[in-house]
């Protein structure tokens, strides 16, 4: 009993010291997004004496004639496509590395952990993507962000396809599934616990990305989210009020995201790290 009673302890004191590291950071944003200029320069955790929430939501928005309305279709639509690719390659490429094993699949594994280690080269990086006609472009910004995603997405779903039973594909194949078939109207539909995993993990990676669409999609009209928190920062003086505000408006979407696959994200990670 007092081995449980000890458990329980430490459980409980995980859980309010994660909650903790989480929530006091937002609620710090949270109240400064509803102070005045002069109040939120002090940067206290104070309660504001009067809000002024939508006045600050309306200067942001309207910011740099409207730069965060272009910035958050930019991001989602750069989020939502890579997405999208990062699925459908890592999906793939675990079931069929899964499925075949021959002499060549250990060094194929060691280039794909490698890039989990090996940090992205910036300028061999753009110089390929010149020569190839996608530098400051959405296909290859995408690229960009499958490629350093790959190896993360392409692991969890490896592991889970170690839960997808061989007979299936073999009976598969003697009613005449193809391939292509085979992937997408019987493998694929099980992967959906491991599929809501992926999304949301990559999701937040992609849409907070900031490096990467600074050196990789330049330009004011491919501006992302984590781009205009310059907006409201400066040499001498700093719009902390509508800084925050701004960080805040850019946060809803991935809150959203969260909430909605809550459910599956504990399934998918739990089976895509026990099965191998």
């Amino acid at each position: 009993m007092r081995g449980k009673a000890k458990k329980l302890t430490i459980e409980i004191v995980a859980v309010l010291l994660s909650g903790l590291i989480f929530w006091v950071p937002l609620y710090y944003v949270f109240v400064n997004a509803l102070k005045d200029a002069p109040s939120a320069s002090e940067l206290s955790i104070e309660w504001p004496s009067s809000v002024h929430l939508w006045s600050n939501i309306k200067e942001v928005i309207a910011a740099n004639d409207y730069m965060l309305i272009r910035a958050l279709y930019n991001s989602i639509v750069l989020t939502v496509l890579s997405i999208i690719v990062m699925i459908f390659v890592c999906a793939m490429a675990g079931f069929i590395m899964h499925r075949r094993q021959d002499k060549f699949t250990p060094w194929i594994m060691f280039i794909i952990f490698a890039g989990l280690i090996i940090p992205p080269a910036i300028v061999p990086t753009i110089w390929v993507l010149d020569n190839l006609g996608l530098f400051k472009t959405l296909t290859g910004i995408v690229s960009v962000e499958v490629a350093l995603g790959f190896p993360f997405g392409f692991i969890i779903y490896r592991n889970f396809m170690a839960g997808i039973p061989r007979e299936i594909d073999e009976a598969a194949i003697i009613d005449g599934c193809g391939g292509f078939r085979l992937f997408f109207r019987i493998i694929l539909p099980l992967l959906q616990p491991v599929t809501a995993t992926t999304i949301v993990t990559s999701s937040v990676g992609i849409f907070n990305d900031f490096v990467n669409p600074l050196y990789f999609f330049p330009g004011a009209k491919n501006v992302t989210v984590q781009v205009t928190l310059y907006n409201f920062m400066g040499q001498y003086t700093t719009q902390y009020n509508l800084l925050f505000m701004n960080i805040l408006v850019i946060t809803v979407p991935l809150l959203i995201l969260f909430i909605f696959f809550n459910k599956k994200i504990v399934s998918g990670m739990t089976a895509g790290s026990v099965k191998g």
